[in-house]
């Protein structure tokens, strides 16, 4: 290992592991098998590390701290994404029109501003969108659902930022409503 020989190679891709037992963890990636399984959704892994980092989505475990603001992330890629933020690094850049973005999902999403595709159908009306919570959002035009509750008197949403601007314009002295309800309204 120390020496940075790799002697064990994937007979499929060509990937060399410096472990014998690296190398039958990765092989799991091209035939399927997935050994580890979640005990509470039950979502199946092929290695152990990615089970791990997805059980503190459950237990809400945000163990990875940015050095700059303090705001804690379950999983160490989402806060090195984040942390762009604060050095002003914008490392994808629109070839069509030259803006940057600190996210390559962030440049996808832009880019169809050139391409005008709508990827996301409402199954009910067939009206498209570009981004898929926008569709979301559509959706409960047509189901009615109002899952956004405000935190301060009885009214609800359909989005989250229609909230946030009833919070700040009717209650002005309170808190406004944080991200994470949000996140557990929509994922769950």
């Amino acid at each position: 290992m120390h020496t940075g020989e790799k002697p064990y190679k994937c007979h499929l891709c060509g990937r060399a592991f410096s472990q014998q037992g690296s190398l039958q963890a990765h092989s799991r990636t091209h035939t399927g098998v997935k050994p580890y399984s979640c005990k509470i959704c039950g979502r199946a892994f092929a290695l152990q590390s990615p089970l791990l980092s997805h059980m503190r989505t459950h237990s809400q475990e945000k163990a990875f701290k940015c050095s700059t603001c303090g705001k804690a992330f379950t999983h160490r890629n989402t806060l090195s994404r984040h942390e762009l933020i604060h050095t002003g690094v914008r490392p994808f850049k629109c070839d069509k029109c030259g803006k940057t973005f600190t996210q390559t999902n962030d440049l996808k999403r832009h880019s169809r501003i050139h391409t005008g595709l709508r990827p996301y159908k409402c199954h009910i009306c067939g009206k498209a969108f570009t981004v898929e919570f926008t569709l979301v959002c559509h959706v409960r035009t047509h189901t009615g659902s109002r899952p956004y509750k405000c935190d301060h008197c009885d009214k609800t949403f359909t989005q989250p930022g229609a909230r946030l601007k009833h919070a700040r314009k009717n209650h002005p002295d309170k808190p406004l409503p944080g991200k994470v309800s949000e996140r557990k309204v929509f994922q769950g």
